[in-house]
């Protein structure tokens, strides 16, 4: 068998640049395979189920990374509540690269995307909210207080990469990370 040319590490983070940048709708396989570096053959051999089965990839990849990064950062109790904190903000400054990179969740939520992702794109944001909703509880806020902060935690990100992007002003995003520390540090 002959050796990939192109790793599945890569193939994965052009996939979820393309999708960022068009939604599932919008990307196109010509935009797919030339993100990617491989032809359209080649893209169905390692993605049968063609672009649906690409977006799942995405989901998948972005998952893992969040997972490895964000989410079990802010649940290590090895680490003090203020480091799960700032580790975990600088994380999502990574993910979105700053706020210049759109949100997978928003990216494949449009109306042909919902249908297909509608359930994994809701076990996601609820992963956040159970994430931010423990690190509140370690800060020790009360239940209904890191259950508010983690809801409003979430719909702070979304909009400020909206409006980031919308008003080309990426400190948008960076004063919302800081809003979202100051709502667990109250000195």
């Amino acid at each position: 068998m002959r050796p990939q040319k192109v790793l599945d590490d890569d193939v994965l983070a052009a996939l979820t640049k393309v999708f960022r940048a068009k939604g599932y709708e919008g990307a196109s396989l010509k935009e797919i395979a030339d993100a990617t570096g491989l032809k359209k053959a080649s893209l169905y051999h390692r993605f049968p189920d063609g672009k649906k089965e690409m977006a799942e990839a995405v989901f998948n990849y972005v998952d893992d990374w969040v997972e490895n990064n964000i989410f079990s950062v802010l649940a290590n109790e090895n680490l003090s509540p203020e480091e799960r904190l700032d580790i975990g903000i600088e994380n999502i400054k990574q993910l979105y690269s700053n706020g210049s990179e759109s949100c997978v969740f928003r990216a494949l939520s449009m109306k042909i995307g919902m249908e297909l992702f509608g359930n994994r794109i809701q076990n996601g944001m609820q992963m956040w909210l159970l994430h931010f909703k423990r690190l509140g509880l370690a800060f020790q806020q009360s239940d209904q207080e890191a259950e508010h902060n983690a809801i409003q935690n979430l719909v702070d990100i979304q909009g400020s990469l909206i409006v980031s992007e919308g008003l080309g002003d990426l400190s948008i995003f960076q004063f919302t990370l800081n809003k979202i520390k100051n709502r667990y540090r109250k000195d």
